[in-house]
């Protein structure tokens, strides 16, 4: 196929020069058909248009291929697989042809789904205090020099646009309380409806229209803020088309480039920070002259008040083994020995991990975000360790024991004795009665004495316990009797007269 400019000379030649055509063939180099057509036709360009695309490989596999591209156009769009890994697809069932045949089949079928009219929206509108959406995002960062993907919980009030942002490491039931929680301490109050997807954490089942069985401890924090929540029609994002923007606008603003920090409370501290300066700079979409910050000051008023935060935790009853250990979250945690082989409560917080026997708290620790990790409290072991004072030497949870200063010198000046661990266990056993308060005196005064004895320091002990002697009291002279008192019983016998 010839190209415009030899279309154009063979035009100039002879409309212009007045040459026959076999010159111009000659000359030019082109067949005579060639130079026919650009003189009869009158046209400047030659496009080749074919009618059908003829397709034998992939003839018998257009219905397979249809059904997968319909499938796949109910998913979000990043989730849709490429031409080439449909091609795969198709050749793993045993397609024999190209993979230019399904590269124009794709390309037409999406073509043709393109020129269908866009979905028309209701602009909303709502007022002030009325209410808030709620959405998750995944980051990543760089914490510790290491790159982390975090979840980033998003709220967003629906009237100012108010935004609010917080890292987690995950986006389990118990985040999603502290989420809410965060949030409202930010804002300084609470909204009185509050829209959602149909998170797994929220959303158990999905009836008809808005009809929803929510989780039941979602529900409970929602009656605690006095929150009417309301869960999106599936895959209309629309619907919360504020928050998802959102999600949009401030990833581009504040995680790329990549945040750099040493600790997500550092990270968290910072997200807020960029929210007010955010608001601060950005002009609201309604009120054009102002300020979202402007807006969600005046929006402060209509909120409903904070009543506390939300005790939000995620339970469950495991057994703890009889080495004191519980599974909570892909990491195990001690508990205190009376709670060896029993059935206990483990409540996840958002920061920490509490265990309770009985209503009873026998273990409290901070929560690790890590797996496989073993977090121990070496007092949980103390009953133990005092009927069994050979494990102090090597037992796991005794290693690098941060003790109180006088405690940690009376180990140290122990271990060159032969049975000083037996000694320091016999210390240490003195916690259960009196407390490590009172035990840390006692090593500290033993200490100031030059003596590091386990039986010199259970002596100070007892006498430190003791109750002190009642104090001695001198009668001044000004009050002491100078006719002591006499009994008489022979005055009874007056008083019986005269009765």
């Amino acid at each position: 196929m010839i190209g415009v400019d030899m279309i154009g000379e063979i035009r100039r030649a002879y409309f212009e020069q007045g040459r026959p055509i076999k010159e111009i063939v000659r000359t030019l180099r082109v067949s005579r058909t060639t130079v026919r057509k650009v003189i009869r036709g009158g046209a400047t360009e030659f496009k080749y248009e074919r009618g059908v695309q003829p397709a034998p490989k992939l003839g018998e596999w257009i219905e397979v291929l249809a059904e997968i591209l319909e499938q796949e156009a109910k998913l979000p769009r990043r989730e849709r697989r490429s031409t080439q890994r449909l091609f795969e697809e198709l050749r793993g069932r045993g397609y024999d042809g190209a993979h230019d045949s399904v590269h124009r089949f794709v390309k037409a079928w999406r073509d043709e789904r393109a020129r269908v009219p866009a979905q028309a929206f209701v602009p909303m509108s709502f007022a002030p205090g009325e209410a808030y959406q709620f959405d998750w995002s995944h980051e990543t960062i760089t914490l510790q020099g290491l790159p982390l993907t975090i979840k980033a919980a998003h709220m967003k009030l629906s009237h100012s646009r108010m935004p609010f942002v917080r890292a987690y490491h995950r986006e389990t039931q118990e985040l999603v309380f502290d989420a809410h929680d965060k949030a409202f301490l930010f804002y300084g109050g609470v909204c009185r409806r509050g829209i959602y997807d149909n998170m797994k954490t929220a959303v158990e089942a999905i009836f008809v229209g808005k009809a929803r069985q929510y989780n039941r401890r979602f529900l409970q924090m929602c009656s605690h803020y006095l929150i009417e929540p309301v869960a999106c029609t599936p895959a209309a994002g629309w619907e919360k088309g504020q928050v998802e923007n959102q999600v949009g606008n401030l990833r581009d603003r504040l995680f790329r480039p990549k945040p750099r920090v040493k600790s997500l409370v550092e990270l968290n501290a910072w997200l807020e920070d960029q929210c007010i300066a955010q608001a601060k700079r950005t002009r609201h979409p309604e009120f054009k002259d102002r300020t979202v910050w402007d807006v969600f000051q005046d929006e402060r008023a209509s909120l409903m008040e904070l009543r506390g935060p939300f005790d939000g935790f995620v339970e469950k009853t495991v057994r703890a083994t009889t080495t004191c250990l519980i599974m909570a979250d892909r990491n195990r945690y001690s508990v205190n020995a009376r709670a060896a082989g029993r059935m206990v409560l483990v409540r996840s917080h958002a920061e920490r991990i509490v265990v309770l026997l009985d209503g009873e708290i026998v273990a409290d620790h901070p929560r690790s975000f890590r797996h496989d990790q073993i977090i121990y409290d070496p007092w949980h072991y103390l009953p133990v360790l005092v009927r069994k004072p050979g494990a102090l030497r090597n037992g796991a949870p005794f290693k690098d024991w941060d003790l109180p200063p006088a405690l940690a010198q009376v180990r140290a000046k122990l271990k060159s004795h032969t049975d000083g661990d037996r000694q320091f266990v016999k210390v240490l056993g003195a916690v259960l009665d009196h407390g490590l308060a009172a035990v840390a005196a006692a090593c500290a005064e033993a200490l100031e004495a030059g003596i590091a004895s386990g039986d010199v320091i259970l002596t100070v002990l007892a006498r430190r316990s003791q109750p002190p002697p009642a104090p001695s009291i001198t009668t001044p002279d000004a009050l002491r009797l100078k006719i002591a008192p006499v009994a008489d019983c022979s005055r009874y016998d007056s008083i019986r007269k005269v009765a």
